[in-house]
């Protein structure tokens, strides 16, 4: 499988995943064919890009408006995957769909283009089953919002050709993402998962009375959340170690953490639990509503990716 320069770009579904993406091409300078059915898909795409822009423009974008020449609109996937570089597959989170648009796309594609699903928890091996080049599809996982975010998972099949691999990390890696390479498949990935693990308890902590919801997510935002933005947990665990590092950490504080795993809750999202989070979020939000919270989100990232820039000096 060839190295071939990404210079455009197939963004296959345009949902809040695929508009994200698609802005962020662009913003690297990226030419862009997308593609979705739904009715005024197209409208809804381009007006997401033109809000987006001002936050990109921070980000590095390379134009001053967003390049609307460079992007192209179709409403079937095999037209708007003719002449491209690179695919990036945004379906629904449902293993028959992505699985029969997967081997659409595959069918008329030169067999060196890499198509990447964005899939959050899905197996590549089970959604490249369908298709004649499986040894091109891997998934490329972004995290919501992807046009801010770095973080992308890149996971191979069973079929999957390591060229292909080291070609959707090049890629991610050439236009500002910070792609990691998943060495085994597992439903879910990796981040999710670990978020996955974190909400668990936080949810077993409120079913059981510990805390509440609000002070859960404070526990979490105020406390390790923020050395997280800095460092994952086994890097912050080896400086509590102090000067012995992770050794060191290990040895003091092990058994404690092991006693604690043995005590972690398995909570079931019943009726009762998922009342005391709807009542418990809407509580913590004060009001604010989805459009308010994410703005204050975004604000926040482009703050601490700006930060996390300065410090890497880039």
């Amino acid at each position: 499988m060839s190295q071939r320069r990404v210079r455009h770009v197939a963004v296959i579904g345009t949902g809040t995943i695929g508009a994200s993406w698609a802005a962020y091409f662009l913003s690297r300078g990226l030419r862009v064919t997308a593609s979705d059915p739904a009715p005024q898909a197209e409208a809804r795409l381009r007006h997401f890009i033109d809000a987006a822009w001002p936050v990109l423009r921070e980000l590095g974008a390379k134009t001053a408006s967003p390049p609307h020449e460079a992007l192209v609109f179709h409403a079937d996937p095999e037209t708007a995957v003719v002449a491209v570089d690179f695919v990036q597959e945004n379906a629904p989170e449902r293993q028959p769909v992505k699985q029969a648009l997967l081997a659409r796309i595959d069918a008329i594609l030169p067999p060196d283009i890499i198509i990447a699903s964005s899939s959050s928890g899905l197996l590549i091996s089970k959604l490249q089953a369908g298709c004649r080049h499986p040894e091109r599809c891997v998934i490329g996982h972004p995290f919501n919002p992807p046009h801010l975010i770095p973080l992308v998972e890149v996971v191979g099949g069973e079929r999957t050709a390591p060229a292909a691999i080291e070609g959707a990390l090049a890629f991610y890696k050439a236009i500002g993402k910070r792609p990691i390479h998943i060495r085994r498949e597992v439903a879910g990935h990796v981040a999710n998962r670990l978020q996955a693990a974190l909400w668990r308890e936080a949810v077993h902590l409120v079913a059981a009375g510990v805390a509440s919801v609000a002070d859960v997510d404070t526990a979490i935002s105020e406390g390790p959340g923020l050395r997280w933005a800095l460092m994952g947990p086994h890097l912050t665990f080896h400086l509590a170690g102090g000067t012995g590092g992770m050794a060191h950490f290990l040895e003091q504080l092990g058994p404690p953490l092991e006693s604690w795993w043995d005590e972690l809750g398995n909570p079931r999202l019943t009726p009762e639990v998922r009342q005391a989070l709807t009542v418990g979020v809407e509580a913590e939000a004060e009001g604010r509503d989805i459009a308010t919270l994410a703005g204050e989100r975004d604000r926040f990232l482009l703050d601490l990716l700006a930060l996390k820039r300065g410090r890497r000096g880039l």
